[in-house]
């Protein structure tokens, strides 16, 4: 699977607060979820967003609460992957289970600056900086993760694989 995008950067420990905010939590739609994702750290975000862009953060992105309501904003607002330094582990999970790639490159985080369009290929872990010419290596994703992710996440892929309908 290959994702192309423009980065959007962030910095160390962007939290489930800032991705998207407590009073929004009993928002169950993840459009209106995304019309609130990241509006308390970059109000515009959401008015610059395109679908396939990318997230950059750095260290323990995804850090503070479990909710799901992070990953998914994120996800509906159109964001195709995060590439971060580090995540906190549920945020991680969460993502996978939502169907969002994560990935974890201390480099491409550090040296992808804000607007540089990218090139990711989940099944080798390259990430393309298009815009200055540069690769970076995340860790491949094996090959169930990357049928999680195709499946739109855990749910789907399950009853995909047991030949439930959608439900």
């Amino acid at each position: 699977m290959t994702i192309k995008g423009r980065a959007h950067k962030y910095g160390d420990h962007v939290n489930t607060d800032v991705i998207i905010p407590a009073r929004y939590l009993n928002v169950s739609d993840a459009d209106e979820l995304a019309a609130h994702c990241m509006e308390d750290l970059d109000p515009e975000f959401v008015k610059r967003v395109q679908p396939g862009d990318v997230l950059i953060g750095g260290e323990d992105f995804g850090c503070g609460s479990s909710r799901e309501h992070a990953p998914i904003a994120i996800k509906a607002s159109g964001v195709s992957a995060v590439i971060a330094r580090s995540f906190a582990r549920i945020f991680f999970r969460n993502a996978i289970n939502i169907g969002l790639p994560v990935l974890v490159s201390a480099e491409a985080a550090a040296e992808i600056k804000a607007g540089d369009e990218l090139e990711i290929d989940l099944a080798a872990g390259t990430i393309k900086d298009l815009t200055r010419g540069t690769s970076y290596q995340a860790q491949p994703f094996p090959d169930f993760l990357q049928q999680i992710i195709a499946a739109g996440g855990l749910i789907p892929y399950t009853r995909r694989k047991l030949g439930i309908g959608a439900g």
